[in-house]
């Protein structure tokens, strides 16, 4: 089932693909009951949101949170040779761990449970549903998540990949939130030989406002800015009058969070840089998203309690992680109780390049890890439920 879904090219922008791997999945899971919705993207140029239940005898809720797409374009794969490869205990490929062998896993604890307590599984409502573009974090899918999981369901399991190792296995109760920003600074053209006095350069006063950004980092906040783009001008022989950046926030907690944004609508009120007689640039800033982070709460530290007795009981310690990264956790805690990394573990997600000195690798998953990690997920599941 994994192999079918990583030779599936299910990149964001792959409405196609999407379908496709979204096919596939509906079909593998309607084997254990469940019928499947096709939920359209917001944006119409991605593919559909998978929506799966399964109908119980009883009154409990429980749902399993996956996705359908990768970061990886079809030219990106066949560039780099980037396919379904064996080598010892790792599994290479397009979504092995993030997140396609999470979907395999929810399978491997459904099918358990089916198979070892019958009853339970036969009583449970049981509801799967993959984002077809989590990896552009659109907040669609929170809405398409939230308006169809009764109030009353008792958890949302985000299928991450997640660590485990020597004997032990870490779960991700808390993760940064992320703004996305586009600014743009406004100055004066002119001839850059004969009146470059009266020009008032868009890019040196962007520079001024890149250097501020960067010196709003503040790493024991846990506040990182990161400018990942940067354009402006058109020729040499003019002084530009337009330059433009986008930027990146992200934070932990929902203080700092704000404070960031505070700052970065604050540098609107610079100007660094004149023309000689006193024409001014000027500074936009534009918030293009924005995505709260998922603070500690007590729903997700119950979760992780289960688990931690679940591990226990069967000898696998359950510890916790944060990350920096973003999931779909971030737009289900504030309505579910959430917990994260419930995946398989493996290495270098989003990572396609491979070189011969081994300083570059592709995206694995490891084989070892299913087994004891869907051995803890079904016991605290089961514990859950109970």
């Amino acid at each position: 089932m994994l192999r079918q879904m990583v030779e599936i090219n299910s990149f964001t922008a792959n409405a196609k693909g999407i379908i496709a791997l979204a096919d596939l999945t509906a079909n593998v899971f309607s084997h254990l009951g469940f019928h499947a919705e096709y939920v359209p993207s917001a944006n119409p140029e991605y593919g559909v949101h998978l929506v799966m239940k399964r109908a119980g005898t009883g009154d409990q809720k429980l749902a399993f949170v996956s996705h359908l797409d990768t970061v990886y374009p079809v030219e990106d794969e066949i560039h780099n040779n980037f396919h379904w490869r064996e080598v010892g205990d790792r599994i290479y490929g397009p979504g092995t761990v993030d997140i396609k062998g999470g979907t395999a896993m929810i399978y491997m604890i459904l099918e358990a449970i089916r198979e070892f307590q019958p009853e339970v599984f036969e009583a449970t409502n049981w509801y799967v549903l993959l984002n077809a573009s989590e990896e552009t974090m659109t907040k669609d899918f929170g809405e398409v998540a939230i308006s169809r999981l009764p109030g009353d369901t008792l958890a949302c399991l985000i299928f991450e990949g997640g660590i485990v190792r020597n004997g032990g296995a870490k779960l991700v109760t808390n993760r940064k939130g992320m703004a996305v920003y586009r600014v743009t600074t406004e100055g004066k053209s002119a001839h850059a030989g004969s009146s470059h006095p009266q020009g008032a350069n868009a890019i040196a006063q962007m520079a001024h406002v890149v250097l501020a950004i960067e010196g709003m980092t503040d790493y024991e906040k846990n506040l990182t800015f990161n400018v990942g783009t940067i354009s402006g001008g058109t020729v040499t022989n003019r002084v530009p009058h337009t330059a433009e950046i986008r930027v990146e926030m992200r934070a932990f907690e929902t203080e700092v969070f704000d404070a960031g944004l505070a700052g970065m609508f604050a540098l609107a009120e610079r100007s660094d840089v004149a023309s000689k007689d006193g024409y001014p640039c000027k500074v936009n800033v534009e918030l293009l998203s924005r995505t709260e982070p998922w603070n500690p709460n007590p729903g997700s530290e119950m979760l992780l309690k289960v688990w931690q007795e679940a591990g226990e009981a069967i000898g696998i310690k359950v510890g916790r992680e944060i990350r920096g990264g973003l999931s779909d956790g971030n737009l289900l805690w504030h309505t579910f109780p959430t917990v994260d990394a419930l995946g398989p573990d493996g290495g270098n997600a989003h990572s396609s390049e491979r070189s011969a000195d081994g300083s570059k690798d592709q995206e694995y998953v490891t084989v070892s890890s299913f087994v004891p990690k869907a051995w803890v997920n079904t016991v605290a599941v089961l514990k859950l439920l109970a």
